[in-house]
């Protein structure tokens, strides 16, 4: 049997088992009882009844939360042209073309975030076993494969976050359950 703190017990006490709270309940139930004296990570799991094995049903998106995430994130682009210089100007971390994409192939991948040009998308591409597996992958649904790299990169810093249906491995044997 898992043995558990004061602070932790203290806090497991003030929370009704079995209760549903709306939203605005919860954030001031999780602010009641926050005991850590850094700040704390909450998830939240909504559950909205699609089958994400269905293409029509699928939820997918990015949204530029108001406030950021906290922290910066480390852009890398990559483009060509004139396009170098505006992703530099928007403040891009790293910016480059086909010497880039041979720096990650040569195990580098010291960025948060990668926003590319349709035309290096030939050369990005090659990448997928590096990047995709990591969440780095370059998407034109995210917004990430773009002309207009200055927004995607002042959007990107300023903390954007995708958002996608999956499914729950930890109820895998029930067959899993959709979460967002």
């Amino acid at each position: 049997m898992k043995k558990h703190g004061k602070k932790y017990n203290a806090a497991a006490e003030k929370i009704e088992a079995g209760r549903k709270y709306n939203l605005e309940e919860a954030v001031a139930k999780v602010k009641e009882i926050a005991f850590a004296k850094f700040d704390e990570t909450v998830e939240l799991t909504v559950w909205l009844g699609v089958d994400p094995r269905k293409a029509d049903q699928l939820v997918r998106g990015t949204i530029v939360l108001p406030h950021g995430l906290g922290k910066s994130k480390t852009v890398l682009v990559i483009a060509q042209g004139d396009k170098i210089k505006e992703a530099e100007e928007a403040g891009a971390d790293f910016v480059g073309g086909e010497d880039m994409v041979e720096k990650i192939k040569g195990g580098w991948l010291d960025f948060d975030a990668v926003v590319a040009t349709p035309d290096m998308m030939r050369l990005v591409g090659g990448l997928g076993k590096v990047l995709g597996p990591r969440g780095l992958m370059p998407n034109p649904k995210t917004g990430t494969v773009t002309v207009d790299v200055k927004t995607a990169v002042r959007e990107t810093k300023a903390g954007k976050v995708e958002y996608r249906i999956g499914q729950d491995r930890r109820n895998s044997r029930r067959g899993g359950e959709d979460f967002l």
